[in-house]
């Protein structure tokens, strides 16, 4: 069994028992945190896709860690003009590990 959720503006594909890594969420490590916003579920022999969101499904999870993804140096550069621009920017996400998915 399997749901497409959306957070953050993204789509993710979920099963139960899988981690995967989401914009960040203003949640502690350890807190229950409910998507409602899904938008396909697979049973085991029945796709239900919602027009835009399937009424009455929910995907729980529970938060696992906050963290930082890997560094990303943005550096500008103008040739001739003495302009040079280095910046850093590291993403924060929040680890979630699906506990249910209820259709």
């Amino acid at each position: 069994m399997y749901a497409i959720i959306q957070t953050g503006g993204k789509q993710y594909k979920v099963e139960e028992g899988q981690q995967l890594e989401v914009e960040k969420l203003d949640v502690e490590a350890g807190e229950t945190v409910e998507f409602n916003t899904v938008k396909a579920v697979s049973g085991e022999n029945s796709l239900q896709v919602g027009t835009p969101n399937v009424d009455g499904a929910k995907v729980t999870a529970e938060v696992v860690e906050q963290t930082k993804g890997d560094k990303i140096i943005i550096f500008k550069y103008k040739p001739k003009n003495n302009y040079r621009k280095k910046q850093g920017h590291r993403q924060p996400y929040t680890k979630v590990e699906i506990k249910s998915i209820e259709a």
